[in-house]
């Protein structure tokens, strides 16, 4: 049917899993390398909380991580957690494989499909349960090994299971807990940690991620993602149907993958080689219960109604109206008429080099030289800075280096990096080697960086195995901050109002004291802390519209 008028090679926006066309926007990112960078170091035991809509990828988010987990860590993972708190100990105990009531629970002979399991209508006696895990906790940790347990739709956890859980992060050792729990699950999981009867529990929560929906660059970048990946030679919507799409869908992917995959089958019925915004609100119209076309997210119903509904029947009438045959016909843009040659905008998708996954870039830094300067002094000259400065060592850099230069280590993440748009040098570290990267560009799936001189592609989400979000910047000193800012100092502040016009934001004439608001949203637009202190990462965000390299120019 459509697949081949818009020269695809499988159907993009299917509801059911598939790796392949896994999409990780920047908060799945960020939630992501929370949760690696919390298990990786330990994460000094207790609860980790992870919650969002229907349809926004929670789910996705476990796999990746089961996937993304270090080799020295053990996982059980429930998916189904409507259990009493025996049945939900059984079923740890079980995914973990542990001998409970006499019997060994040894991996099924299909590991793959969990759901499978289900507990015993008997299960053994809790003491043993509880007995039994404590036990093989103990014997990880003196391996050196990490536990993790991960509760998927929590939401659906009975007070009596949730205190189960809490109970199991009181195994530990002097030092350190035993069993790291990770809870997924809808936005009524919050509302149920809030009540009362469960304070012990929100107490020790040590972090909290809420995924949000896409928004509409989000949504434009998915569908580019999910059709590329599917093989197609070029972008069928439109920027209005863009646009439409997120509106209607609410930036929730599941939504999204309805929406889409119907447009493209009505853009198919009516000879539509670019998909635009009438066909989009068709498709939404026909596909969404109305709740959900509105683009309100929080009628859980409708999603489950949206996700289940690729209209059969549609399919079906519209594959018997224009089945094509095999040499199907295309659609000729100049006269209308059907041809059986491409278009011409069609032409194939460029092959990108290989990334490095996140075991191959952990072996790639550690054998890296720990005191190569290649970076660093790749990063003077970028800047043009004084020859002086390429003897000093990175992890040494004082700020101010040179007179009438700045430098400046923190912490960002990598959007932020990308905003902030200039040459900078990243601290990975894979024990027993730190090294520092040059980051030269990234895009929605790969991040380019040099080290020791050879330029690497890295994928995304494995850079958060090495990589904590610190950085280290080098930018020439503003000749009116050069001795240091004070707010009586004119001059100082004259360049402050310029640099946030410049930026678009408007500034009183007058008054250092009336800059205080407009300071506060460009550090929040640039995701920095909104304190109205020109403290040196604001000082550095604020210079990055002057004369000097950028990350543009390098591309990803």
């Amino acid at each position: 049917m459509y697949l081949e008028y818009y020269g695809l090679e499988q159907a993009p926006f299917s509801i059911t899993p598939d790796p392949h066309y896994v999409f990780l926007s920047e908060h799945h990112r960020d939630a992501l390398a929370h949760l690696l960078y919390g298990i990786r170091q330990g994460g000094g035991g207790g609860f980790v909380q992870l919650t969002g809509e229907v349809g926004t990828g929670k789910t996705t988010l476990s796999r990746l991580l089961l996937n993304q987990l270090p080799e020295n860590t053990h996982a059980a993972l429930v998916l189904n957690p409507r259990l009493e708190p025996a049945e939900l100990l059984q079923t740890i105990c079980e995914e973990l494989h542990l001998p409970i009531g006499g019997k060994s629970n040894a991996p099924a002979t299909n590991p793959g499909n969990r759901k499978s399991r289900v507990a015993s209508p008997k299960p053994p006696g809790g003491k043993a349960m509880f007995d039994a895990l404590s036990a093989y906790l103990l014997e990880a940790y003196a391996k050196g090994d990490k536990v993790v347990l991960i509760i998927d739709e929590a939401q659906n956890l009975s007070i009596e299971a949730l205190e189960q859980v809490r109970l199991l992060t009181n195994l530990e050792t002097e030092t350190q807990k035993l069993l790291q729990i990770i809870l997924i699950g809808q936005p009524e999981l919050r509302e149920t940690l809030a009540r009362p009867e469960l304070r012990q529990l929100a107490q020790r929560i040590t972090a909290r991620y809420h995924l949000r929906p896409l928004d509409e660059a989000g949504t434009a970048a998915y569908l580019r993602h999910r059709l590329s990946t599917a093989g197609a030679g070029r972008f069928p919507f439109s920027a209005d149907a863009v646009r439409r799409v997120h509106r209607r869908s609410g930036g929730v992917p599941r939504l999204i993958n309805v929406i889409a995959e119907r447009a493209l089958l009505g853009g198919y019925a009516h000879d539509l080689l670019t998909i635009d915004a009438k066909t989009v609100d068709r498709a939404a119209n026909e596909a969404l219960a109305p709740s959900a076309s509105t683009g309100t997210i929080r009628n859980r119903k409708s999603l489950l109604f949206a996700g289940a509904l690729v209209s059969v029947a549609a399919v079906i009438a519209f594959a018997l109206s224009r089945m094509p045959s095999a040499d199907a016909p295309i659609r000729n843009e100049a006269n209308g008429s059907r041809t059986t040659s491409v278009p011409a905008s069609v032409v194939p998708v460029a092959k990108l080099p290989p990334m490095l996954d996140g075991d191959a870039l952990l072996q790639r830094v550690q054998a890296s030289s720990s005191t190569s300067p290649h970076e660093w002094q790749s990063l003077v000259a970028t800047w043009k800075a004084p020859a002086a400065m390429r003897a000093i060592a990175p992890d040494a850099c004082p700020p101010l280096p040179a007179p009438g230069w700045r430098c400046l280590r923190s912490r960002a993440s990598l959007d932020q990096l990308l905003r902030f748009d200039r040459p900078v040098l990243l601290r990975l570290r894979a024990e027993p080697r730190v090294v520092w990267a040059s980051l030269l560009g990234a895009d929605a799936e790969r991040v380019k960086v040099s080290l020791d001189d050879e330029t690497l592609d890295i994928d995304r989400v494995a850079l958060a195995a090495v990589w904590n979000g610190e950085y280290l910047a080098i930018w020439p000193a503003p000749d009116a901050l050069e001795s240091g800012f004070a707010a009586s100092d004119a001059a100082a502040s004259e360049w402050v109002r310029k640099r946030l016009l410049t930026a678009g934001l408007d500034t009183p004439a007058t008054g250092t004291r009336d800059l205080t608001a407009t300071l506060r949203a460009f550090q929040a637009r640039h995701g920095l802390r909104s304190d109205a202190i020109l403290g040196p990462e604001t000082l550095f965000v604020l210079s990055a519209d002057q004369t000097g390299p950028h990350l543009s120019a390098a591309g990803p």
